[in-house]
């Protein structure tokens, strides 16, 4: 299947060839149930799967413009939507959208929300109000996405890790986090804080600053912040995120992001 996948990449006029146009489908049918993910953990790293986000690109054009009604709401568009989420175990409230090729696994709780193509969600998760999961990003066991969380989506270039948001995370509400950037086990992240690949990441838990990039370390407890820089125009504040503890053993893992924002004595 890889191999045709591969060399239908190289040479779409082989797009036409039912063959191909068949095993396209099966790969996003893999990616629904969860079979096949676009990103999986290999010990602490993550693997991008290159040729599934491949397919995954392939599908657009294979595909057909269809009314999709949903009565009184109708819309068009060339990727059907999720249903039979009895069978799978999970509870939608209405206008909870998620995207055929996306996989929820068992107890996910989708609120008014969206969940792209060759998104993986995970046991437990919920998706609160407005929030959204963009297209192949990773979201892990008993996760909260919080009221307008905006997770990124990626396809192309197809070498791009997406977004990752592993175990146990609680994403506070209106959180932007794009661009591949990674949220490991049990981190917190406080309202309103936006993580891209340039955002500066400052741990300033210790005596000593500590920078990362695209990346929150596990149970790392982040609100938002701003450094002075230097412009021609003059000296100006920019936006970062401030990693200004651990979260606690003690900690429930469902904990409210009030209480965990509160063992560092932040206002909320």
């Amino acid at each position: 299947m890889r191999e045709i996948i591969e060399k239908a990449w190289e040479n779409r006029e082989l797009l036409s060839n039912s063959d191909v146009q068949a095993a396209i489908r099966l790969v996003i049918d893999n990616l629904d149930k969860g079979i096949f993910r676009v990103a999986e953990p290999k010990g602490s790293e993550w693997i991008v799967n290159e040729w599934i986000k491949k397919a995954v690109i392939l599908y657009f054009p294979i595909q057909k413009m269809e009314l999709i009604e949903v009565s009184p709401f109708t819309f068009y568009d060339k990727i059907p939507l999720k249903n039979n989420f009895k069978e799978l175990g999970v509870r939608v409230v209405p206008h909870g959208l998620a995207r055929y090729g996306s996989y929820l696994a068992k107890g996910v709780i989708l609120m008014p929300s969206y969940v792209n193509i060759g998104a993986y969600v995970d046991e437990e998760t919920m998706i609160d109000t407005w929030a959204t999961v963009g297209s192949c990003a990773q979201i892990g066991k008993h996760v909260h996405l919080s009221g307008g969380v905006g997770i990124g989506g990626v396809l192309e270039p197809v070498q791009a890790a997406p977004v990752i948001v592993e175990d146990n995370c609680f994403i506070g509400s209106r959180c932007i986090v794009v661009e591949g950037v990674r949220v490991c086990k049990e981190a917190v992240l406080g309202a309103n804080v936006v993580l891209t690949q340039s955002t500066k990441i400052i741990d300033v838990s210790n005596k000593e600053k500590y920078e990362y990039k695209g990346y929150i370390p596990e149970r790392s407890v982040v609100i938002p912040g701003s450094y002075t820089k230097q412009f021609p125009a003059g000296e100006f504040q920019v936006p970062c995120a401030l990693i200004i503890g651990k979260r606690k053993e003690s900690t429930n893992l469902k904990t409210s992001l009030n209480d965990a924002l509160r063992e560092f004595n932040v206002p909320v």
